[in-house]
């Protein structure tokens, strides 16, 4: 049995931690539900535009440069992932799927580059030579519209100059503050819904002025960067999410810890106790013998 200046020790240090993670699970809270709102806001809005969009795509067959499908040459893979870790799997989740999409197109003799939005994943891919890493970790800190659509008009402008030939979304989709789901999204090129696979069949009757071609080329970008900061938003929330999560778990581990080491140390604590009595009446008879 530990002696009690160990037991101490770990129960100084254990109280510590948990107190830490204590902490970082309400600074994570806080921050899950201005993400959580931020992400749920965005929906709507991003579905409506993508909704009129399909009204004009599936219907009259309109395209844009961002519709052109060609021989796949180049690939870019936006990986999004965190800054910071103690989140659980939330990011080796996110990487693993990513190393597979990298693993496949090597396969096929596909040129691959990477947009990393976030340390974790900047740091880490980094380290395989044969890859062009771009790192953007500075948009999770304060995820603005405008810093994200200018990275998606980069990469647009990359695509419709034919530079690169398919744009790949590795992320973490939220769901709750529980789950995640990990999505592998093609960006670009623009793949038209088909009105006829629907179960629903919507007839939305807009009135388009000046006309159905010149409104599409300008929401089209538009529908781009709004899909690429959801994006961004998507994960920011699933991140704060996994993390408080992860906490909560690290505070409920080092409570039960703490029953335990309190539990040894009381023992210790007796033995010791008993020795000492039993020293003691140990010494008196000697002393009477």
């Amino acid at each position: 049995m530990a002696n009690l200046k160990e037991v101490r020790t770990r129960i100084a240090s254990v109280s510590s931690t948990q107190q830490i993670t204590s902490a970082m699970k309400m600074v994570s809270a806080a921050k899950f539900r201005r993400a959580q709102n931020a992400i749920i806001g965005m929906r709507p809005y991003a579905a409506q535009l993508n909704e009129i969009i399909a009204d004009i795509d599936t219907g009259d067959g309109v395209q844009t440069p961002y519709h052109a499908v060609r021989e796949v040459k180049t690939v870019v893979l936006v990986v999004v992932t965190s800054n910071k870790g103690l989140c659980g799997a939330f990011n080796s989740n996110v990487l693993k799927l990513a190393q597979q999409r990298i693993d496949h197109y090597r396969s096929e003799q596909v040129s691959i580059r990477i947009v990393a939005i976030g340390k974790k994943a900047s740091e880490l891919l980094a380290r395989q030579k044969d890859l062009q890493v771009g790192s953007y970790d500075t948009l999770l800190d304060a995820p603005a519209f405008d810093a994200v659509a200018t990275l998606a008009d980069t990469l647009m402008d990359d695509f419709a100059e034919k530079r690169i030939d398919r744009v790949e979304i590795v992320y973490n989709q939220f769901k709750n503050s529980l789950s995640q789901v990990f999505s592998d999204e093609q960006w670009l090129p623009i793949v038209p819904k088909d009105v006829k696979a629907s179960k629903v069949i919507k007839n939305n009757d807009y009135i388009f002025e000046p006309s159905k071609e010149e409104i599409l080329r300008e929401m089209i970008p538009l529908t781009l960067r709004s899909t690429f900061y959801r994006v961004v938003l998507d994960s920011l929330a699933a991140e704060h999410g996994a993390r408080m999560t992860a906490m909560q778990k690290a505070t409920d581990n080092a409570t039960e810890l703490l029953k335990d080491l309190r539990l040894s140390y009381n023992k210790a604590r007796q033995a010791s106790i008993t020795n000492e009595i039993i020293e003691i009446v140990s010494g008196s008879e000697a002393l009477k013998g």
